[in-house]
């Protein structure tokens, strides 16, 4: 018999056999081998509602539309199979193939990850189209950590409009294959995408944070102590990790002071922009999140860091559209965690100017269940602070104390700044000396005539709203002592 002939035989079987998915299998096959592409199709839709889970039906669907040049309904077909902790190597390879045309970076990406792990799916002439060469095997990961994950093409918009991650990694990492939590959906969307925030180990401690005894001692609490003494913690319930809400005036040293818990412990410290985590298609921030999350519970102890929280956890009531909210309700389900044990090891901090448009949900226990005020410096903070920021320049003997009392209202950025200028005045000085000339009290105390404080009095200006009319559950009453002297 022809070809034409046994594929008569096989159409004609298969319709008077509708059900019978085997013969609808070998037909679609059979379809693509001949080039039939437009009957294959047909053919494998047919068979993958037989059979919605088989994950060769859905690779042989993927391959017709890809040669057909459908590639979003291509990534759509095997979005359920880039999920899988090991996702079939043919569907990562005709992943890249479908994200080529929009996102040369992520199918460099998933073409290297995939003939990493079996090297006879290669196909010289895509890696010749993506601008790779060959990848060399992934490098073993040490057990139980997982390491990052392949990064994930972005899901599609309500419309099914395509849309892809743009990643920032080097298209030269080749993500090894390890487990990969659930997607966040939609026709790109796969596992987590390969977070872009790094695993930093702070070398700052509590000892280089001057003053803030009681926020130190709150994250003591929080992550130090049950990790070091974890059989007086446990016999109370309590286990190492939480949430901690820094929240205070710009400038106050709430980064510095998440370092240096990070430092005091040893733990590792993930600091999270919010390009680490907001992307423009629908259902990637969340992905990003959870990804994000993945991470530091891998690397545990860990301290993960959120600047600028309240563009990740604003108020619900305030926006207009879903997207937003759930981006929100991501967070708050990665708080929680799967189980009571998932976040042990993990303290989540978080820091914010604004903390009055969070959402209300992340204040509950479990979640950012203490708020802390991180206030700006007192004077002998500041006096403290100068000190630090002085120790490894050349100076005289110095009265920081007096310059404290100069600096009323100044943050730790501003005191920063204030440095940063007294030690380029004495540079210029330097330099028409030819040597180094000793940093004075003089200097810092003419640097401190050409400065003013940047933004303490305009934030205890629009906390005073709050406190003043908003503070029904008493949040806020911590703020009072400081708005006393406020005019």
């Amino acid at each position: 018999m022809t070809d034409e002939a046994v594929l008569n035989a096989l159409r004609e079987a298969a319709r008077l056999s509708p059900e019978n998915l085997p013969l609808r299998r070998h037909l679609a096959d059979q379809l693509l081998a001949s080039g039939n592409l437009s009957q294959a199709e047909h053919e494998y839709q047919a068979a993958l509602a037989l059979s919605p889970g088989d994950h060769g039906i859905a690779i042989g669907l993927a391959e017709v539309l890809v040669r057909q040049g459908k590639n979003e309904a291509a990534l759509t077909a095997l979005d359920p199979l880039l999920a899988m902790p090991e996702h079939p190597v043919r569907a990562g390879v005709l992943a890249a193939q479908a994200m080529l045309p929009v996102n040369r970076m992520a199918a460099a990406h998933w073409y290297r990850y995939s003939v990493a792990r079996d090297p006879s799916q290669a196909d010289p002439e895509l890696a010749h189209r993506l601008g790779i060469g060959q990848p060399s095997a992934p490098p073993p990961s040490p057990a139980p950590a997982a390491p990052a994950q392949p990064p994930s093409p972005a899901p599609a918009a309500p419309a099914q409009q395509p849309s892809l991650i743009p990643t920032a990694h080097s298209p030269s990492v080749v993500p090894a294959p390890h487990a990969q939590p659930q997607a966040a959906g939609g026709p790109y969307g796969s596992a987590d995408a390969e977070p872009t925030a790094e695993v930093e180990h702070s070398p700052v401690t509590f000892t280089d944070v001057a003053g803030m005894d009681t926020v130190k001692e709150a994250l003591r609490m929080k992550l130090l102590l049950p990790t070091q003494q974890p059989e007086l913690f446990a016999a109370y319930g309590k286990r190492a990790g939480g949430g901690v809400l820094l929240y205070g005036p710009p400038g106050a040293g709430k980064t510095h002071l998440a370092r240096a818990a990070a430092g005091e412990l040893g733990a590792a410290f993930v600091n999270v922009g919010l390009a680490d985590i907001l992307d423009m298609w629908t259902g990637s921030s969340e992905r990003n999140l959870r990804a994000t999350f993945a991470m530091a519970r891998r690397n545990r102890p860990c301290v993960l860091f959120f600047d600028e929280v309240d563009a990740l956890a604003a108020r619900r009531s305030d926006m207009r559209q879903a997207h937003s909210r759930q981006i929100v309700n991501q967070f708050l389900a990665e708080l929680d965690g799967v189980d009571e044990h998932a976040n042990e090891g993990v303290l989540v901090l978080a820091a914010t100017n604004a903390p009055w448009y969070i959402d209300a949900a992340f204040r509950r226990p479990g979640r950012f269940d203490q708020m802390v005020f991180v206030p700006p410096p007192d004077t002998v903070a500041r006096a403290a602070m100068l000190s630090l920021m002085c120790r490894d320049k050349p100076q005289a003997k110095m009265d920081f104390d007096k310059v404290a009392r100069a600096t009323e209202g100044f943050v730790g950025a501003d005191l920063k700044g204030l440095v940063d200028r007294a030690v380029e005045a004495k540079l210029h000085e330097s330099i028409r000396a030819g040597r180094p000339v000793p940093l004075a009290t003089g200097d810092l105390m003419a640097a401190a005539k050409t400065m003013r404080p940047t933004a303490v009095r305009e934030w205890l200006g629009t906390a005073r709203n709050y406190v003043l009319h908003a503070n029904e559950s008493g949040a806020w009453d911590e703020l009072l002592p400081w708005l006393r002297d406020l005019r």
